[in-house]
């Protein structure tokens, strides 16, 4: 969507808060570094979700108090269960963090995964049908979009029926809240594809290699551009999960045990990444910038972060200043070929997108929706 280099956010560590143990968690920590992050000139911040499966801190109430506490930095959900919320108090809440922040926030939403334990646990808590959640998505995107227009809407879904309700009152940006939508590379992912096109403003993807990424992102803009939509007009997102250390194994050893207490175990193996030196970081999102990002969030796999923010600050934000006409970017020439990842991609029955909320991993009954 933008020329010249990516945009570079950071995700606020509202589950590493609590991976300390303490109680009650030290939720001041977030505040102070959002703070720091606006500070040090990153470009937004970012939440996680989960209700119970990967328990933290509340999105959008987090995202409410950063935004009185910052004034310029961009905020938004990476991503956000939509489907786990009714539609009316997401979009009601939705808009007040958007006033309260003067327009920053973006809401980037995802299907959601159920499988593991935990996970269907997680949807039943809800009183969702986690068989029906690709759908229920769609319904909740549909209807906030609408409510945040300022009409008096009435829907009848599959899941969701409204007769005459009206928010009263409008988000600050307009018409309102951008959406993106999650989407992954793989079989079976073509409903991804079109509801990215036909409801979002943009995607939001994780663990795809820079290759990968390229080719789910030139099939949405076909879809897009199918819908007579403006492709340029179309963010593109990308999520890494990093540990900045000069000492490769410490990085290395710290990040695959943050990875297994954040998760339970490590599902997507060497697709995180890099861990260690900040001149891999910086050459893997020049790959990703290569492929079409326009923004890339950076999520610090360690229980130092703020250590880690103020690593990117000095040794890799720099990098990535608006370049000369001149300057060649790091891979320029051939990203997608330089990026380690493993091959294949794991049946969709027996993992889920490891990212915050599930980056939109779909079961086949969701695909046939």
């Amino acid at each position: 969507m933008r020329g010249g280099p990516p945009r570079i956010g950071v995700l606020l560590p509202t589950r590493g808060v609590l991976l300390s143990g303490e109680d009650p968690p030290k939720a001041a920590e977030i505040l102070a570094f959002a703070e720091r992050a606006e500070a040090l000139g990153c470009a937004s911040l970012w939440v996680g979700d989960s209700l119970t499966a990967k328990p933290r801190l509340e999105p959008l109430a987090t995202l409410a108090a950063v935004a009185v506490r910052t004034r310029r930095i961009e905020l938004g959900t990476a991503v956000l269960l939509a489907g786990l919320r009714h539609p009316v108090l997401l979009a009601q809440t939705s808009a007040t963090v958007d006033l309260l922040s003067g327009g920053r926030l973006t809401l980037a939403v995802g299907v959601g995964g159920a499988f593991t334990p935990e996970q269907r646990a997680e949807w039943r808590a809800a009183g969702v049908d986690q068989r029906r959640r690709a759908r229920r998505l769609e319904e909740v995107v549909e209807i906030v979009r609408r409510l945040w227009s300022g009409e008096a809407v009435t829907y009848k879904g599959t899941h969701i029926v409204l007769n005459g309700v009206a928010l009263g009152f409008r988000p600050a940006q307009r018409p309102g809240i951008p959406v993106l939508l999650a989407c992954h590379s793989g079989p079976g992912r073509e409903a991804q594809y079109r509801r990215a096109a036909r409801l979002g403003d943009g995607m939001i993807s994780i663990t795809d290699a820079p290759d990968e990424f390229a080719r789910v992102r030139q099939r949405i803009l076909q879809e897009v551009q199918a819908l007579g939509r403006d492709p340029q007009q179309f963010r593109a997102v990308y999520y890494m999960t990093v540990n900045l250390n000069h000492d490769e194994e410490a990085a290395r050893r710290e990040a695959h045990d943050w990875v297994i207490r954040y998760y339970g175990l490590n599902i997507w193996g060497d697709r995180w990444g890099p861990y260690g030196r900040s001149e891999a970081v910086v050459e893997r999102i020049w790959q990703y910038a290569a492929a079409g990002a326009d923004e890339i969030i950076l999520r610090f796999a360690s229980y130092d972060q703020q250590e880690q923010l103020d690593r990117l600050a000095r040794d890799v934000l720099p990098a990535f200043q608006q370049l000369p006409s001149a300057a060649t970017p790091p891979c320029q020439a051939s990203p997608v070929k330089q990026c380690h990842h493993v091959e294949g991609v794991m049946p969709s029955d027996q993992f889920e997108d490891p990212g915050e909320g599930c980056l939109g991993t779909e079961e086949q009954s969701d695909v046939r929706q």
